[in-house]
């Protein structure tokens, strides 16, 4: 067949009405988190999560491809037509327990194949729309009820990403070796101008200073234990040690929402690899840090839901340096305690050459908005008017994931 359905699933969850409160608490009193985990560089989602069900991703892929499951350094089979890149390992036991799932064949409708543009449309919530004043996570902070605390929303790294960005206060925190060390904001006289500069400017000074309240409050409740990593700022490298810290600065601040991380590193045009090499360098670290968070979460990662994000795929055909070129479609990572995993959602279109968009690429058949969506609407109870803050002009998709997380 050219064309394989799998998991599509009923529009429901858009429906759902906003409960009270909105943030739903965990058995001891915790609230219901989200951390988004963007890989910059788009990734190569076919490696990822192998079709070895399409004799075409091997016509296509005569070197990097990942083998069979059951052959020598094989994928690992996740159901008769996908497996997980062996790199994976340390991810299995979530699959095995369904708090994992992917949605293949997803990103951003907008053809843009640039880094920048793309990542900045992951990130805003608005495809093809680089003037979208803030990030759509700093509108979900605006979307929840009641009073709001500057430690809500965390980014892990020195410097606040796009997504985050806006009139709600979130705080920016290196996790690794740079969590201790002063950032340039941290010195009086740069402080002191940037004081001067946002002094009148109403949200955007409340915001500022707010933020910059959160980062010095968190900055002291760390342990010291815990601003030491090696490897400095997170990276597929040294993702294992700052999930680990991350993990517990959340499980013990209970003020802790929202999350984000960004790795680097997945822009893989030359000598990609297949079971080894480059991306499998890459993505063991990344695999075995999200264990390590789910692991260092205890309890609380039944109220936590992670996703896992890049900006675009990467062509079907391997190129001439026997890597893979900018693409479209790839696969979006939901795990956490309450995902309704050990499946492969969305709608498969197929590899064979009347199926790829533009005659190279996976073709997307679920909008990265609607995944994100379901979340929201499940996970987090969002009803319908505060998802269309949030996403404004986002598609009513006909697959709606809606089941993707147990509400």
């Amino acid at each position: 067949m050219n064309r394989r359905d799998f998991f599509v699933l009923s529009a429901g969850a858009a429906a759902m009405p906003l409960a009270s409160p909105a943030w739903a608490a965990a058995a001891d009193g915790g609230p219901s988190r989200l951390i988004v985990v963007m890989l910059r560089g788009a990734v190569d989602g076919l490696n990822v999560v192998v079709p070895y069900g399409d004799a075409e991703y091997y016509d296509l892929r005569p070197t990097i491809a990942i083998a069979r499951p059951g052959a020598d350094n094989g994928g690992l089979a996740l159901d008769g037509h996908f497996a997980l890149h062996p790199a994976l390992a340390g991810l299995m036991p979530l699959w095995q327990a369904k708090q994992l799932a992917f949605v293949h064949a997803a990103g951003s409708p907008d053809p843009n194949r640039s880094h920048f543009d793309a990542q900045l449309f992951i990130e805003n919530g608005t495809p093809g729309q680089r003037d979208t004043a803030d990030g759509w996570m700093n509108r979900l902070l605006a979307a929840l009820p009641g009073a709001h605390d500057p430690a809500e929303a965390l980014a892990v790294g020195p410097t606040l990403p796009f997504i985050l960005r806006g009139p709600m206060a979130a705080a920016n925190l290196p996790l690794g070796r740079a969590a201790g060390r002063r950032l340039p904001i941290d010195r009086p006289a740069i402080a002191e101008a940037f004081d001067r500069l946002y002094t009148g400017s109403g949200a955007q000074e409340a915001a500022y200073r707010e933020g910059r309240a959160a980062r010095t409050e968190l900055t002291a409740a760390m342990p010291s234990e815990q601003q030491m990593a090696d490897g400095g700022a997170p990276s597929p490298n040294s993702f294992p040690a700052a999930a680990r810290r991350l993990a517990g600065l959340v499980a013990r601040d209970r003020r802790i929402r929202l999350a984000f991380a960004a790795l680097g590193g997945w822009d893989t045009h030359v000598a990609q690899g297949n079971h080894q090499g480059q991306l499998a360098n890459r993505l063991k670290p990344l695999g075995d840090g999200l264990a390590v968070l789910a692991g260092g979460l205890g309890r609380d990662w039944d109220d936590t839901v992670v996703m896992v994000i890049s900006e675009f795929g990467r062509t079907v055909r391997e190129n001439g340096d026997r890597g893979t070129d900018h693409g479209h479609g790839n696969a979006i990572w939901v795990l956490g305690g309450k995902v309704r995993g050990g499946r492969v959602y969305g709608e498969w279109p197929g590899l064979a050459a009347a199926q790829l968009y533009q005659d190279r690429d996976l073709a997307i058949t679920t909008d990265y908005r609607t995944v994100i969506g379901a979340i929201l609407s499940r996970h987090l109870r969002l009803g319908d008017r505060a998802l269309a803050r949030i996403f404004p002009g986002a598609p009513a998709a006909r697959a709606n994931l809606g089941d993707l997380v147990a509400a």
